[in-house]
């Protein structure tokens, strides 16, 4: 495509993800059906763009200012994926010298909103949070998140994934933690790959197998995946099963749900039974009351923790959003617990970094709930051999009590996980 053409149609997406109406990735996905005759490359600058303005919004808008002609492609030109001199032959002689004038502000002469790219709502108790930590996280949050794939251990081992990889062209090292994890160089496309189709790997986060790990269910147990949504979770724990028990996939979205099903025939798992349910106290719920080994609670949360992929959801979301959320995840831990016999394990976790999701969740259960029983999610994570597990946790009395995942500082999206026993 030639480069005016393409810098238009990176204008019109930006324009399009810029109204806030639908996620992004929908956004994106629909104009790329729209426009069949784009190739992988064109694919690639067009979606980098268009995530690379919501990334530094505020930048952005700022530097915008100081330009000419509409706005949605002054922010194009700012947030353009490709190489410098492609881009500039798209641009008249005033545009470029724009741009170059851009290109030349230094970070420390900016004002700290154009630093970090968050709302304020949300800049401040991060900052209040983190401290000196809060800028590196800001600027983590805004690269591009790496490519993390799970093997599936039923069916195959991670150093054979690797090998066939490379010989796919795809260069990938294990993860630091996650033993069943692979990171790949660059994005390359997997779901064309043989080792996707057969099942031998998917495409998770190392955080999220982190989270399955730490659930530690065993052969033949009874578990819950209270939250399975598209079932990324579940597959990794029928996995580590062994695809032996019975592991029930709950949400009470069976559009969510139908999205687990090719996931599903991939894996060759046949223990997973997915159940859409129609709230957290759902008659399939009380029946199942006492019975559970073990219970993962995934909530619903407002997702900040993988700005990194979802970058527009720093902009979609609010506080008011975020108070009725935590109000939803209260009431569905309350519910998933009940599932639970004595001795078994229960898990709350989310991909939130806010503190009123995580740890005051977990401690408001804990003060209502004297049979269930903290457990340190650093010990749990050090018995299964997880490399620098004490490095992941964070809280209690000695700072190791739940598992606390940053991008900055573990290279994974954030997550949180509080671990509880029955008594």
């Amino acid at each position: 495509m030639h480069p005016k053409a393409l810098l238009d149609a990176c204008a019109t997406l930006v324009a399009r993800v810029l109204k806030f109406d639908h996620p992004a990735d929908a956004i994106v996905s629909r104009f790329f059906r729209e426009n069949r005759q784009l190739g992988p490359r064109e694919r690639a600058t067009l979606a980098e763009t268009a995530y690379g303005v919501l990334r530094k919004k505020l930048l952005y808008e700022h530097l915008a200012r100081s330009g000419s002609g509409p706005r949605e492609r002054r922010l194009a030109i700012l947030g353009f994926h490709g190489p410098r001199d492609f881009l500039k032959s798209a641009l008249n002689e005033q545009e470029r010298r724009w741009l170059d004038a851009c290109d030349g502000v230094k970070p420390e002469e900016l004002m700290a909103p154009h630093r970090h790219n968050l709302p304020e709502w949300l800049a401040g108790p991060l900052q209040q949070q983190l401290g000196a930590d809060f800028l590196p996280l800001a600027e983590s949050l805004m690269q591009p998140a790496p490519l993390d794939l799970r093997v599936n251990a039923l069916s195959a081992k991670r150093d054979e994934v690797r090998a066939a990889l490379k010989k796919e062209g795809v260069q990938a090292q294990p993860t630091p933690h996650s033993p069943w994890g692979l990171r790949a160089e660059g994005k390359p496309s997997v779901n064309r790959l043989a080792l996707f189709t057969n099942g031998a790997i998917e495409v998770q986060d190392e955080g999220s197998q982190l989270l399955a790990l730490l659930l530690d269910a065993k052969r033949g147990e009874m578990v819950v995946d209270f939250c399975a949504g598209a079932g990324g979770k579940t597959l990794a724990v029928g996995a580590a099963m062994r695809n032996t028990g019975r592991l029930y996939a709950f949400d009470t979205s069976a559009h969510r749900l139908d999205a687990l099903k090719p996931r599903l025939a991939r894996s060759g798992l046949s223990n997973v039974h997915p159940a859409a349910i129609a709230h957290e106290r759902d008659e399939r719920v009380k029946r199942l009351a006492g019975k559970i080994d073990r219970v993962l609670v995934d909530a619903p949360c407002s997702g900040l923790g993988t700005l990194r992929r979802n970058p527009d959801l720093k902009w979609r979301q609010t506080p008011e959003a975020v108070q009725e959320l935590v109000q939803k995840q209260g009431a569905i831990l309350q519910s998933a617990a009940r599932l639970v016999k004595p001795g078994g394990r229960l898990i709350y976790a989310t991909c939130s970094v806010l503190p009123e999701e995580n740890e005051a969740i977990a401690e408001a259960f804990g003060a209502a709930h004297a049979d269930f029983r903290p457990q340190r999610a650093a010990d749990l994570l050090d018995g299964l051999k997880v490399a620098d597990a004490q490095a992941l946790c964070a809280g209690g009395e000695d700072g190791r009590l739940y598992l606390r995942l940053w991008p900055h500082r573990h290279g994974t999206d954030g997550f949180f996980a509080a671990v509880w026993t029955r008594a």
